[in-house]
């Protein structure tokens, strides 16, 4: 009421008092932004000045490429054969196939730790970076050198100890995949740059327990010695699949890291690209199997927690998937509290099986009783 009377009377007195308030406003907005942007200056000034103040002190800590006289000198060595490395690989070898024919990863791992493949293996890395094929043919000469030693001392030992049970150490590494290979290209990068660089060495023992170079060698002596072709095989695609991942990774991240060039290398990374490839294939089939053998294990899983009751608490004991054409050959076999299963149940679990994987299943089930004492 009281400004529309002043209004009325001198239009001017409002409009000057409304724009003397939004200028004060605005003023009081642009000061707080210019005080937010001053303190921002100031702790921008205050770092700069703390990380100039420490730079100097803290340069020596900085990581630092091997110099090329010095990284070539150290892999020649390695390239070349000696007491020391044959040594320390007769040893790995006994370490190896002591702890495959028991069982014991601890074991498994002290032989990796001990082992001097890697050494050789990285010098064909760098051969094949620099164009170097008279580093490369002493390198292949030394590693193969040393796999005939390991795979003749795992032989010697099993045809010495008369075992002939294949252990579950030694099951896993008779059938490599994709993943074994993606590790060995993880653990040739990781070895090629921990020796290109100053003071980070010490984790070439964690590479070679990534990688497990002796443990497929001491299974293909084994595999030789029961005898037993699948085993010799399916390790010597591993080691293959381990010795041509670490190349070609290592080869690259030599490049990367601006030793030699890549015009000089191309010849030897077409052929390492070659190899892959090919190992890819067998790679890729037991990778589809392996995904396959999960899956059905548990969709079965599934199948016998639903029915646990009926069936008398059973348990999967061992399960085998092969993956024909148009069908799954499955053998199964099954511990029940109960005195059997009935030719109807089986049939039950054959029909939900082929049901949930949406395939024609071969089913071979065996059922074993066990009976359960409580005192």
């Amino acid at each position: 009421m009281f400004v529309d009377l002043v209004h009325r009377q001198n239009p001017w007195v409002l409009t000057e008092s409304i724009l003397l308030d939004s200028e004060s406003l605005r003023e009081g907005w642009v000061c707080e932004i210019m005080k937010l942007f001053y303190r921002w200056k100031r702790a921008l000034v205050r770092l700069r000045q703390f990380q100039g103040s420490n730079s100097g002190d803290w340069a020596w800590i900085k990581s630092k490429p091997v110099p090329f006289v010095a990284l070539n000198r150290d892999l020649w060595r390695w390239a070349e054969p000696g007491l020391n490395y044959y040594m320390l690989l007769f040893l790995s070898g006994v370490i190896s196939t002591l702890g495959l024919l028991a069982n014991s990863s601890a074991t498994i791992i002290g032989a990796m730790i001990i082992a001097p493949l890697m050494g050789p293996i990285t010098s064909v890395a760098f051969g094949i970076a620099m164009g170097n094929r008279r580093l490369m043919k002493r390198a292949a000469l030394t590693i193969f050198s040393g796999v005939a030693v390991t795979i003749m001392t795992a032989a010697l030992i099993t045809f010495l100890m008369g075992l002939d049970r294949l252990t579950p150490e030694i099951r896993i590494r008779v059938q490599p995949t994709l993943i074994d290979l993606g590790v060995a290209l993880a653990a040739g990068a990781a070895g090629a740059f921990a020796k290109s660089r100053q003071r980070i060495s010490d984790a070439l023992p964690g590479v070679a327990i990534a990688v497990a170079l002796v443990p497929p060698l001491s299974v293909i002596g084994i595999g030789i010695a029961m005898p037993s072709k699948t085993v010799a095989l399916g390790s010597t695609l591993l080691f293959l699949t381990n010795l041509s991942g670490i190349i070609f990774s290592g080869a690259i991240i030599f490049l990367w890291q601006d030793y030699g060039s890549p015009k000089r290398a191309r010849q030897g990374l077409t052929i390492s690209s070659l190899i892959l490839l090919v190992l890819g294939v067998p790679l890729g089939f037991s990778f589809h199997d392996l995904l396959l053998r999960e899956q059905t294990r548990f969709q079965l899983s599934k199948i016998i927690q639903e029915r646990a009751v009926e069936l008398g608490n059973a348990e999967i004991q061992s399960l085998s998937v092969q993956s024909a054409r148009r069908q799954l050959r499955v053998s199964l076999e099954l511990t029940t509290d109960m005195q059997g299963i009935s030719g109807q149940e089986a049939e039950l679990i054959h029909q939900e099986m082929e049901d949930r994987l949406r395939r024609d299943i071969d089913l071979e089930l065996l059922v074993t009783p066990i009976r359960r004492f409580r005192f």
